[in-house]
C-alpha cells in the first residue's frame, strides 16, 4: 500500500491494516486511538522471520507503563528489504508527527535524514560513533539515542576464534557479506583481519539480493572453502533459514551473528541478544513519550555475549564440539 505524503496522524492510525503492518491493532476504538502518542516500529527487513523482535519491543514498552491501545499506539512499518521504500515511509512517519521512530540502522538513516525534531531509537550492530548515529555514547547530542549489539563485524575476531576451534583443519575461510548493508565494508575489514591473522586464506563471497545466495555458496564450494562467516545485515537474518540450507547442502561449519540461524539450524553463534536489544529500545522509546531527551539517555552497550551451539547440525558435518566450546555455551540445542 502506498500512502501519500501528506498523510495525517488521524490517517496513519486508520491506516494501520496496510501492507507494512505486521500485527493487528488491539485496544482502543479508532477514535480514541487517533488521540493517543504514536511510536513508529520501522525496520528496513520482511515482517516474518522477526516477530520475536516485536515482543520483545512491546515488553520493554510495557515495563514503562505504557499499554498499547490504551495509551500508547505502536504502527509497524516494514520495507520488506526493499531500501527504495525507506524514504517514503520516513516522509510518511514524520508527516503524520509520530512521537517516537524506532528502528535498524538502515531504517534510521532514512529517518534522520526525514526529521531531525523526532526522537529516534536506533538498534544497530555496528559502533554507532564510527557510524555517525551520535557523536557521544554517554550524552548523545541530537535527537539519536538507541541501542547497540555488536552484530556486523564488530565480533569478527572472536568469531573466527571460535570457528576454528570447532574447525581446526580449515585453512580456507568464506566471508558471506551483503554489499547492500552500509557498514559491510568496516565488517569485511575487520572480519579479514580476523581470518588472515591466524594464517587462513579469506575468500569473500558478496550477494546483494536472495536470487544470488545460492550462487554464492556454489563460488564458496568451488573456491574450496572449509568453513564460512555469515556477515551480519538485515538482510541476511531475514533470509537465515534460506543459508542454513545452504550451508548445510555444502556440508559448511558456519557460524553466525544471531542466535535465531542455530534455532533454525545452524552451527554455532555468538553475541549479545538480538531481542534483549529491542526490549531495550522499547524501554527508551517509552521514556521518549514520557517527555525524555536523546541526551537523557545514553546509548546502552552490550554487557553480556551469548554463544549457541547445535548439536545435531554439529553431527551431521562430522564435527565433534569440544568440551571448551560446550563449557562456554549459553545453550546447547540438542
Amino acid at each position: 500500500m502506498k500512502q501519500g505524503a501528506g498523510i495525517g496522524r488521524r490517517a496513519l492510525v486508520g491506516a494501520m491494516a496496510g501492507a507494512f503492518l505486521v500485527l493487528p491493532f488491539k485496544g482502543a476504538p479508532p477514535a480514541r486511538a487517533a488521540d493517543l502518542p504514536v511510536i513508529a516500529f520501522f525496520r528496513s527487513s520482511p515482517a516474518g522471520p522477526f516477530a520475536s523482535l516485536v515482543e520483545a519491543f512491546r515488553k520493554g514498552v510495557a515495563e514503562e507503563g505504557l499499554v498499547e491501545g490504551e495509551t500508547v499506539v505502536i504502527e509497524y512499518r516494514w520495507a520488506d528489504n526493499k531500501p527504495e521504500l525507506l524514504p517514503q515511509i520516513a516522509a510518511e512517519l514524520v508527516s503524520a508527527k509520530v512521537s517516537v521512530i524506532v528502528g535498524n540502522s538502515v531504517a534510521v538513516e532514512a529517518a534522520r535524514a526525514a526529521t531531525s525534531d523526532i526522537p529516534i531509537v536506533f538498534v544497530s550492530a555496528d559502533d554507532p560513533v564510527k557510524a555517525g548515529l551520535v557523536d557521544n555514547l554517554a550524552r548523545p547530542s541530537a535527537n539519536l539515542t538507541g541501542v547497540t549489539f555488536f552484530g556486523g563485524g564488530e565480533l569478527a575476531g572472536k568469531r573466527t576464534e571460535i570457528l576454528m576451534e570447532l574447525a581446526p583443519t580449515a585453512v580456507d575461510v568464506s566471508l558471506l557479506i551483503d554489499t547492500k548493508y552500509p557498514g559491510f565494508e568496516a565488517n569485511r575489514a575487520k572480519a579479514e583481519s580476523a581470518i588472515t591473522s591466524i594464517g587462513r586464506r579469506l575468500i569473500v563471497a558478496e550477494v546483494s539480493g536472495v536470487e544470488e545466495l545460492e550462487a554464492a555458496f556454489d563460488r564458496m564450494s568451488a573456491a574450496g572453502a572449509d568453513a564460512v562467516v555469515i556477515g551480519g545485515s538485515p538482510f541476511l537474518t531475514s533470509q537465515r533459514s534460506t543459508i542454513v540450507k545452504l550451508a548445510a547442502k555444502h556440508k559448511l561449519p558456519a557460524i553466525y551473528d544471531q542466535k535465531d540461524y542455530v534455532i533454525d539450524g545452524g552451527l554455532i553463534s555468538y553475541a549479545s541478544s538480538f531481542s534483549e536489544a529491542y526490549r531495550q529500545a522499547g524501554v527508551y522509546a517509552a521514556r521518549m513519550v514520557k517527555g525524555a531527551a536523546a541526551s537523557e539517555l545514553p546509548v546502552i552497550q552490550p554487557t553480556v555475549f551469548e554463544l549457541a551451539v547445535n548439536l545435531s547440525t554439529a553431527k551431521a558435518l562430522g564435527i565433534e564440539v569440544p568440551r571448551s566450546i560446550l563449557l562456554m555455551a549459553d545453550e546447547v540445542i540438542e
